[in-house]
């Protein structure tokens, strides 16, 4: 009985070592390749070209001497291997620039890099490859299957051809004082022009976005209508927090607004909605000089209906005749726009607010006619822009001999 015993457990520790025989085979089974598994990511993959060793590489061997034939390359099968032999490299010539040979899909690529210390390896000294050219470019080894390393060809690829498809970019110096000066109307003009419209008090907080932009896009539309040169550019929802208190001490009306309270703080949270445009495709700077005696500038403005203050009437041989103005009326005129002033003396004459009660909000007419009432009582020039509409030609000092045609009167006007 003892030795039916003895030789069970015997049979039973042989099954166990071949299983373990088997197991072991199964895994060595599994071929590998040195294969550069990844870049330190001192360096962004938007800097990798095809001269570098690129993840999914597979390193067939090395060389120390350049334009040597492929048998020359000493042949490796294991990154502990590969570590090695830079490292005598390095200790026994005293030189880093070593060749390798990868793989990369179907082509076979010999690439010029420098041994380095591997900074990651703490117990022992071991060493890997950065490229020639760019020391951020350190490589990090690793035994790889074939199918790894496929799935990192395809990842470096897709970044290089991407790169490809640019050419390469470089800072150069630009003068921007000059172009500032020679480009803007004035210097910290920043030429776009925006207007904020808000949402009406008995608007439903459900549709108050839509009736917003709708709102906002027929003051545009109705602009452009009026003969307004104008240049769409974009339009944004803008949220706007109002305090409640200071807006009970202004009025006492319910809204239906949406609302945020805390313990210490009432606010409301408005959607407004803001028009990027341009005015004009350009702003031409144009100069009124009156001469000794003259009592006017020689031109009256009025206002549009959305907020715009234009020339409608150019008298003639006065100053603004001189400056060219009465050409540019006659142009527009033809070319079915009217003559809006964008700025006076630096200031700009555009609306830039609709408020909750509907009121656009724009420049006060009589102190834009003070403004010229006292430039002329001091015989001082002043100057104005005037948006531009496109194929305009540039004012000129010849005057018309007509009368300038007059429009059809809207509200408010101005002489000067």
């Amino acid at each position: 009985m003892g030795n039916k015993h003895l030789t069970s457990t015997s049979s039973s520790n042989t099954l166990r070592i071949d299983d373990h025989n088997n197991n072991k085979m199964s895994q060595t089974s599994i071929e590998t390749v040195v294969c550069v598994k990844q870049v330190k990511q001192d360096q962004a993959p938007e800097e990798w070209d095809e001269s570098m060793p690129l993840p999914g590489d597979i390193i067939e061997g090395f060389s120390e001497i350049e334009n040597v034939e492929d048998e020359m390359f000493l042949a490796i099968k294991a990154k502990s291997e590969l570590s090695s032999q830079l490292g005598k490299i390095i200790s026994q010539h005293g030189h880093d620039v070593v060749w390798i040979k990868v793989r990369r899909g179907q082509d076979i690529l010999k690439l010029q890099t420098r041994v380095v210390q591997d900074k990651g390896s703490i117990l022992q000294r071991k060493f890997t490859i950065k490229a020639h050219m760019d020391d951020r470019h350190v490589v990090v080894l690793g035994d790889l299957t074939l199918e790894q390393c496929a799935e990192l060809q395809e990842m470096s690829r897709s970044v290089v051809i991407s790169k490809c498809r640019e050419f390469n970019k470089r800072g150069v110096k630009y003068d921007w004082k000059v172009k500032v000066d020679k480009h803007l109307p004035y210097q910290r003009c920043t030429v776009i022009s925006s207007i904020l419209f808000m949402p009406f008090h008995e608007e439903e907080t459900s549709n108050i976005h839509s009736t917003t932009i709708a709102r906002s896009m027929a003051w545009f539309t109705a602009a452009l209508s009026s003969g307004v040169p104008l240049v769409f550019v974009n339009i944004q929802t803008e949220q706007i927090i109002l305090n409640l208190e200071k807006e009970k001490e202004k009025e006492k009306e319910k809204c239906n607004w949406s609302r945020q309270q805390n313990q210490n703080t009432s606010f409301r949270v408005l959607q407004g909605v803001r028009l990027w445009f341009l005015p004009g495709v350009s702003e031409v700077s144009i100069e009124l000089i009156p001469k000794l005696g003259e009592e006017r500038f020689g031109m009256d403005i009025k206002r549009t209906e959305e907020g715009f203050i234009w020339v409608f009437s150019i008298t003639k041989d006065l100053a603004a005749d001189r400056a060219g103005l009465r050409n540019l009326y006659d142009e527009a005129y033809t070319s079915g726009h009217i003559l809006v002033l964008s700025r006076l003396e630096k200031k700009t004459l555009i609306p830039s607010h609709v408020c909750a009660e509907g009121l656009i909000n724009c420049c006060d007419h009589n102190e834009i006619r003070a403004t010229l009432v006292s430039a002329i009582e001091q015989m001082e020039k002043i100057q104005l822009h005037v948006m531009a509409w496109p194929n305009q030609a540039r004012p000129t000092t010849r005057a018309f001999s007509a009368a300038a045609t007059l429009r059809p009167p809207i509200d408010d006007v101005a002489s000067a």
